[in-house]
């Protein structure tokens, strides 16, 4: 389970190559359910039938779709790429170049910047934030389940029994004609610290809709613009394994999910809340903006923060790029597993890009070719670029 897995994912690539049931969940504390009605004697096999009923669904739905979609050569997506408005002003300096640590951060302030919505649905409770306290159908039992979140998150802050560290850098930046985006030791711009690599849309667009890549949203090299670039790492789950085998040895799994959860949207809030204090502080291209938490979580602000691993760049070796370049073990106490998942779980990292333009996307399913190319700029093998990009691929690796 998981933001970076998905249905299709577990239903077309993993659940043929599995002798036993193959279920995805949105997120891994949803698996408890799941795993309960997997070892019941009494609902198992109706519930596998079910669940495989379904995914054969999923497949032969992909399938229809995989073969309805058209594909264009990498070169023909570049030459399709996303034109911009590079002109003075669009483009702001940083207030502050660099990296900044930020450690202790004060979890009460973090908490207000919460969103509820998603924690609900940790507990498989559909509805929006604050609307499902008064839903007919689950009202009671989400108002129960907010009230003890709430004191659990009152009881964490005081006791402070989680600690919340960030990192962030602001960096000047030029994108490249491969896709690739060159960070900057300085404005004079002759020292490259590191590259980032991005990918492009390969599917045929139609009525001029352009094949995006993230490397669009900022300024080309040969435009002559300076342009600039941040990446942040945030955590709150720091003490997290210390507090859940707390509650575990009291066989108090409630409690247990329940910390997890909330320190999952700790997390979040802090990415969001320092996103806010980047665009209006930091970097300062927001310097006015006066937005509602609401209109926060709706996104109504300028810029993105896209994070490695999701849709708009769909490969999580671009993370060890990132930590590198903010020393981000040692500023922030974040380290990487060797499938590139962060530790602690409750932490989030990405990029900052600041065009008014930019937007999320996703790459979707990209061709042999771009995947060639890409392992060239990236220096992986061929077989280990394949690897990690395998759940966009467009063919079948071998081919």
């Amino acid at each position: 389970g998981g933001a970076t897995t998905s249905k299709v994912h577990a239903a077309v690539k993993i659940a043929p190559q599995y002798s036993g049931s193959t279920i995805h969940v949105l997120d891994a504390s949803q698996s408890v359910p799941v795993v309960g009605n997997l070892l019941s004697k009494k609902v198992r096999d109706d519930y596998i039938e079910k669940m495989k009923k379904e995914y054969d669904k999923v497949r032969d739905d992909h399938g229809k779709r995989k073969q309805k979609k058209n594909y264009v050569d990498i070169k023909a997506a570049r030459n399709n790429k996303l034109q911009l408005n590079w002109e003075n002003g669009v483009v702001k300096k940083p207030n502050k170049l660099g990296v900044t640590v930020l450690r202790d951060y004060d979890l009460e302030t973090i908490g207000k910047y919460i969103d509820w919505t998603p924690f609900f649905r940790t507990w498989e409770m559909s509805g929006k934030y604050p609307d499902i306290l008064d839903n007919p159908e689950v009202g009671k039992e989400a108002r129960k389940l907010f009230e003890d979140a709430q004191n659990m998150l009152k009881k964490i802050i005081d006791e402070k029994s989680l600690q919340a560290n960030g990192v962030f850098g602001l960096f000047p930046a030029n994108s490249v004609d491969n896709d690739d985006i060159e960070i900057y030791k300085d404005d004079e711009r002759k020292r490259v610290l590191t590259t980032l690599h991005t990918l492009r849309q390969q599917t045929e667009k139609t009525n001029n809709q352009p094949n995006v890549a993230l490397a669009d949203f900022i300024a080309p090299k040969e435009s002559g613009m300076k342009d600039y670039i941040g990446a942040f790492a945030v955590t709150t789950g720091i003490g997290s394994d210390e507090l859940v085998e707390k509650y575990e040895r009291d066989n108090d799994d409630y409690n247990s999910i329940m910390v997890k959860a909330i320190a999952d949207r700790l997390a979040e809030a802090f990415a969001e809340h320092l996103h806010e204090r980047v665009r209006k502080e930091f970097w300062g291209y927001s310097e006015d903006e006066n937005l509602s938490n609401e209109e926060l979580i709706k996104e109504k602000y300028t810029g993105i923060r896209p994070a490695a691993g999701y849709p708009a760049q769909p490969d999580h070796t671009e993370k060890p790029i990132i930590f590198k370049l903010l020393d981000v073990e040692k500023n922030a106490g974040i380290t990487l597993t060797e499938s590139f998942a962060m530790n602690p779980p409750a932490s989030v990292s990405g990029l900052y890009l600041a065009h008014p333009e930019s937007k999320y996307f996703n790459v979707g399913k990209i061709s042999k070719d771009q995947v060639l190319d890409y392992h060239k700029r990236k220096g992986m093998s061929i077989g280990e670029t394949e690897r990690w990009l395998r759940p966009i691929l467009n063919y079948d690796e071998g081919d």
